[in-house]
């Protein structure tokens, strides 16, 4: 079972519909208990840092996503702000996040040699630095639907799973264990989302 963490950021039935098309048991949920009993986790969101910190901490959600993903080591996906949420902390608020990655959510900066239009929106390519079952059957370089204004630093390139341009190279989804995220939405990503969410949902 795959709990989509509800804690009231994000289209969440958009994901929930796609493993239903694949054929993986999932529900979206904020209940504890049943978080605690999930096989695996999938963290999206949409918004702001803070806003979401604040969210899992009232839910009360914090204790037992650092129990089943630190101390269990659970499989987790964090999709756009919920991978963002792995990180220390975000230049977009004050909150500290859940602290699983060292790394930190900075802004894409524009200046007059680059004027890159923000946030980043639309297809782009991301590609691929190290083998991993996530993007297992996804070519050389597969293309995802991107929306955001902030990116995830990475102080350790060994977690750098796949690069993207824009201006210049970001990491565009990371690993450590049993922890992923994808700063894309593979629920807008058609084939190509598709096929990376079966691959998390084929995780053990």
């Amino acid at each position: 079972m795959i709990a989509i963490v509800d804690y009231g950021m994000g289209n969440l039935s958009s994901i929930h519909n796609m493993f239903r098309k694949l054929n993986a048991e999932s529900l979206i949920t904020s209940d504890l208990e049943k978080v605690a009993k999930a096989d695996k986790l999938l963290l999206p969101g949409v918004g702001a840092f803070d806003h979401a910190m604040m969210n899992l901490k009232a839910l009360g959600l914090v204790p037992v996503l650092n129990q089943k993903v630190l101390k269990e080591k659970a499989p987790l996906l964090g999709i756009c702000l919920g991978m963002q949420l792995l990180t220390k902390k975000s230049e977009e608020g004050v909150m500290l996040g859940l602290d699983w990655i060292d790394a930190e959510t900075v802004k894409f900066k524009s200046d007059d040699r680059n004027k890159l239009r923000i946030p980043h929106m639309g297809w782009n390519t991301v590609e691929i630095k190290k083998d991993d079952a996530l993007f297992k059957d996804l070519g050389e370089e597969p293309r995802f639907y991107f929306v955001h204004s902030y990116y995830v630093k990475c102080n350790d390139q060994n977690n750098i799973l796949t690069s993207t341009h824009y201006g210049s190279d970001f990491c565009s989804s990371l690993v450590k264990d049993n922890i992923r995220g994808v700063q894309f939405h593979p629920e807008k990503s058609h084939k190509f989302g598709m096929q990376l969410l079966s691959n998390f949902a084929d995780l053990t």
